[in-house]
Order: structure tokens, then sequence, then C-alpha cells
């Protein structure tokens, strides 16, 4: 499969490149950092409750289809339609078949991930159904001429203010705006109109509860409450790994959620939507569907990849990481970026397909110590190394010096010796200086950035001396 996943060397290369990117990514770094260090603190014991929420995730998984089961016994019995899909096609396949049978013009959306996936807006498009993002970055991405999202909580935050009021004025064809509440006010003047013609809305979901045949959504803009209430069709299209037993078990992953997204104690909006509108409901939906999608997830349950579907998509890991942090979420290549994109991307769509990310990383393990259901990333990415390297997916080059370097590594006395001369080698190309601007054997890691020059003697001479002493 061709996905931009296979060019993310050049697209960060690009990326580091742009100055306008730059600085729109050192305006929104550690904005979600802080917020999420300070709300932590308001659970009396966050590593227990992380602690229940990736053994109830757990427990899920080991036993996912019988949960699954359960969850369409309910939702049927509430008068939902539950249908299945193995992969994009057959998302955009049942979500045109639906809108066909009930006459849909036009389609309101709130965020869905699944969506991206599967590339439904354009499918939508091509069958004569008008798609609305109603999500405010989403509807900013949408009319920037159908850009993909960066962040999967914050699908905008590589565009500044000005860039926003520059897209606005142009689209709405009204005043220049530069105010944060003036362009808000504007998008949701626009938005009413969509949500007050939409025969169908579609919503993803954060959880479905399979005691009551729910979905949970969990929003910061009332956009979420309006798609799913308002049109007389509501479409959920979600992964098979979003089940979830009861709604105590939402109520243990609340605590962890919001607080891990963006650092509030509670989301402004979590709805529970259960059924289709009753004879004494004031809104709701007529028609309900939940589309439960497989694209790839069941080739990863029973996997020793498995830990990766506790996945909740707070987004921590990706707000925490350097790499994210330089680069954006674009250069990933596909919908998912950062820790959790360089895991998910190649497990979905292919080892082969996403070559260079699970190298898209530094292993410093903030991903892992921050993720709200213990999930170590840092291992899963070392192991898609370990995959690439066994399938010769790597350069023949690389394949040797890391034989290599084993080989030297079991050998005390050679690689004792190899330090010493690389220490050495290193100290010369300094010159004196505190860095190396040019690394001869590999110049691709002084290519944006110098390398740190030995300081003194090595960490073998430094410990033989204290021995002595």
């Amino acid at each position: 499969m061709e996905t931009g996943s296979r060019r993310f060397k050049a697209n960060a290369a690009a990326a580091l490149a742009n100055p306008v990117l730059q600085g729109n990514l050192r305006m929104a770094k550690g904005k979600f950092i802080d917020k999420r260090a300070i709300a932590i603190k308001e659970i009396d014991d966050f590593e227990a409750t992380r602690e229940a929420a990736k053994n109830l995730r757990n427990a899920v998984l080991e036993n996912l289809d019988l949960w699954l089961e359960k969850f369409e016994e309910a939702a049927t019995a509430r008068g939902a339609t539950v249908l299945w899909a193995k992969d994009g096609a057959e998302i955009c396949r049942h979500v045109v078949e639906i809108g066909k049978k009930h006459g849909v013009k036009k389609a309101v959306k709130s965020k869905s991930m699944l969506s991206e996936e599967a590339g439904l807006n354009h499918a939508l498009a091509a069958a004569g159904i008008q798609p609305v993002e109603t999500d405010l970055g989403e509807y900013i991405l949408q009319i920037n001429d159908n850009e993909r999202p960066s962040h999967i909580i914050a699908p905008a935050v590589h565009k500044c203010l000005d860039e926003v009021a520059d897209l606005f004025h142009a689209t709405h064809r009204t005043p220049r705006k530069t105010g944060i509440p003036a362009l808000t006010r504007e998008a949701r003047e626009v938005l009413r109109e969509h949500f007050l013609t939409a025969e169908m809305g579609i919503s993803g979901g954060n959880f479905l509860i399979a005691e009551t045949g729910s979905v949970a959504l969990v929003t910061n803009e009332g956009n979420g409450r309006m798609v799913t209430t308002l049109p007389r069709v509501h479409v959920v299209i979600t992964g098979i790994e979003k089940v979830i037993p009861t709604l105590e078990d939402l109520a243990t992953l609340m605590r962890l959620l919001p607080r891990s997204a963006t650092g509030q104690s509670i989301s402004n909006y979590v709805s529970v939507l259960t059924g289709t509108k009753g004879p004494d409901d004031h809104d709701g939906p007529e028609h309900l569907y939940f589309i439960l999608v497989d694209n790839g997830r069941a080739d990863v349950i029973g996997s020793e990849f498995q830990d990766m579907l506790r996945c909740i998509r707070c987004g921590a890991c990706m707000n925490h990481c350097p790499v994210y942090q330089t680069i954006g979420g674009h250069a990933y290549g596909w919908v998912y970026p950062g820790p959790m994109g360089a895991v998910l991307t190649p497990l979905y769509l292919g080892i082969e397909n996403a070559i260079d990310l699970p190298h898209a990383a530094t292993l410093c393990n903030q991903c892992g110590v921050v993720c709200p259901v213990n999930i170590p990333l840092p291992d899963l990415l070392r192991k898609l190394r370990e995959k690439q390297v066994e399938r010769k997916l790597r350069p023949w080059s690389e394949r040797i010096g890391l034989k290599a370097w084993a080989w030297a590594a079991s050998h005390p006395g050679l690689y004792a010796f190899g330090a010493r001369l690389a220490a050495r080698y290193l100290k010369w190309l300094a010159g004196g200086e505190a860095s190396i601007p040019v690394l001869g054997a590999a110049p691709e890691w002084t290519a944006g950035r110098d390398f740190p020059a030995p300081e003194g003697r090595t960490f073998r001479e430094l410990y033989a001396q204290r021995k002595k002493s």
C-alpha cells in the first residue's frame, strides 16, 4: 500500500526546513504537558488507577470476541443496527449505502480517526453526499484543501492564529478577524446551518459499553452533541478494540483520558448515547448504526504487539515526544503520528510500508512514562525494529553494522579498545571544540545538528582509575 509513511525521512527534512511550521510548533510545545502534570496530581493514587485501567483493557482484549457479541446484542435490542467492516473500503461502502438508503445529501461529522483511516470524505463526495467536518480543528483543515490532521486531539495544532484568520477571510468572504472569540463565533455561525440541514451525523466513539449497547463520546466542543442528536441518522464508526464491559469501567477510564489528553479533570462534553429516539424523547436519531472496524486490529490480537490495542487515543505520547515536537504530525505520513503512530502504522499497514517509523524515536521512554494505560511503547518500537532486521527490510550496511557491533560487544577487551579508539577519533574531529559539525563516518547525524564531542576519558578508563584509588 502506498502511503506517505514511506517518505518519512523526506517529510521530516521538509518539516525541519519549514520556518513557519517550526515557529508554530515552538508556540504549541509544552501546553499539554504542563496541564497534564497538574491534572494527574488530583488523583490520589495515579499509578494504581493507571494499573487498573491497564488490567481492564487487557481483560477485554483477552476475550474481545465475547465482549463484541455482548455489545452487538445490547445495541440491537435498543434499536441500533451493528455492521462490521474489514477495512477502509468496507467502511466507505457501508456509509454510502446508509446515506443512499435514507436519501442523505449532507453529512455532518464529529471527529473520527476511523473515517480518516478510510478516506471517508472522498467516498461521500464521490457518492454525491456533502461531508462537513464540525470539529473546529477538522473544519479548518477541510476548508484548507482537505489537509490531514497533525494531532489526534488538536488536529490543527500546527496552524497559527494568522493562518486561520487568512483562511476564514478567503473561504467565508467576511472581514478578516484576528481574535480567537471572533473566529470561533464565525465558525459557529457557518456550521449552525449545516447542523440544521444535514440528514446524517457521523461520529467516532471513544468507548463502546457492552452492558448497555452505548457509545461514549468525549469532546470539548458542542459539535459532538449536535452531530449525534439533530440529524435523523447517526452513524458511529469505531475500532473493535474500543469495547469495554460496563459503565463503571467507563468511569475508571474517564479519570485518565481527559487528564492525559488536555489536562482537564473532565472534558466539556461527555455523552453516553444509547439507542434510537423514543416516543417521549425530544431529540436523538431515528436510525442508529454502529460500524465496528477491523482494518488490521484483529491481526494484532494475540501477537507480541497486543499491548498497543490498549491505547485510548489521548495523545499524551506525542505531546511528550521530542521527535514529534520537532517535526509535527504530517511527517509521519498517515493518520496516527508520534510514538503511537510509529507503532500503529506499521502494524495496520505493514512494516514494509512504514519502514522508517519505528526509528522515528529516541527511545527516551517519555511516551511510556505518561501513557495512561501503561503501553510499553519503546519496547514495541524495538520489536518492530527487530522484525525489520529479521525480514531484511533494513539496508544491508545497517544490518552488517549491527552484527559487527554485537560481535564486538560480546568481546569486552575488543569493545573497550574500540571505545577508546572512537573517543580519540571524535576528539580529533572536534579539534578542541565542544561539538563536531560534520561526523565523517555518519554524516546524516550532523546534517541538521552538531554532535557533542567527548569531554574526557571513557567510562572504563574513569572506572579503572577509581578502583586504583
